[in-house]
């Protein structure tokens, strides 16, 4: 991932590549966390936030030790021509860690995003995601953080953050040695029992599994959203006998 002393404003079409405008960075900026305002059909997901709790995220927890990879991720909604949708991207089939895999924007923290322990997971999930969609941080309204969560084949802990896309700006890949394609996904979509399966790895790992937008979501992703249709009471009945393998370069 890109690091950067400057933030930017997005010149671009949806899809296109995202020419950069400085602005003032997020690690500087004043930053909160709040629902105020939030559309109504958000709030099934600002109420799970408040409550859930790390295991019925996922059996993979931060170690004890405190060992790991401090970063986050931005779980961004926002209001599409299909209603509520998320915003996803993917990962550049040359990256060492997770290649070609669709994901939430996202990535380590760096030392001027402060406390890790506070607003440092915050100001990691905007910058990262500017740096690798092109999006205005200024127009996320952060709702919410999820418990923090692992992931042990890279050793990340990892900070789910939940973001209001009040203010839509322009995105599309930046920097296409870390993003192949930036794309959103209509929550209805993800819903759909159509659209939902188990990826098998041929280790002998199984999680949730989504087949939208000529992409499969597997792993920790759609482990996330999974959980997140759940508790926020969208999910509807699915078959989870239906498999997707993967292969092992997966």
């Amino acid at each position: 991932m890109t690091h950067t002393d400057t933030h930017a404003d997005t010149d671009a079409d949806t899809h296109g590549a995202v020419t950069r405008a400085t602005h003032a960075p997020v690690t500087r900026a004043v930053i909160d966390v709040t629902t105020a305002g939030l559309p109504a059909w958000l709030d099934p997901v600002a109420q799970a936030a408040r409550s859930v709790r790390p295991q019925q995220l996922s059996r993979f927890l931060p170690p004890e030790s405190g060992a790991g990879r401090q970063s986050a991720v931005l779980i961004l909604f926002g209001d599409g021509p299909r209603g509520p949708e998320l915003l996803l991207m993917e990962r550049s089939g040359t990256l060492r860690s997770h290649p070609g895999q669709p994901s939430f924007p996202g990535g380590s923290l760096d030392p001027e995003d402060g406390d890790q322990a506070t607003t440092g997971p915050l100001r990691a999930a905007l910058r990262e995601a500017e740096e690798e969609t092109g999006l205005d941080p200024r127009g996320v309204q952060l709702f919410g953080v999820l418990p923090r969560l692992y992931i042990p084949v890279s050793s990340f802990v990892v900070t789910p953050v939940l973001g209001w896309w009040r203010a839509p700006s322009p995105v599309g890949v930046v920097d296409p040695a870390e993003t192949a394609r930036v794309f959103t996904v209509p929550v209805a979509d993800l819903t759909d029992p159509a659209n939902r399966a188990t990826a098998v790895h041929p280790s002998g790992h199984s999680g949730p599994a989504f087949l939208v937008e000529s992409a499969l979501v597997w792993g920790f992703t759609a482990g996330v959203i999974d959980r997140i249709l759940h508790y926020a009471g969208w999910e509807r009945p699915w078959d989870r006998a239906r498999q997707v393998p993967l292969d092992w370069r997966a």
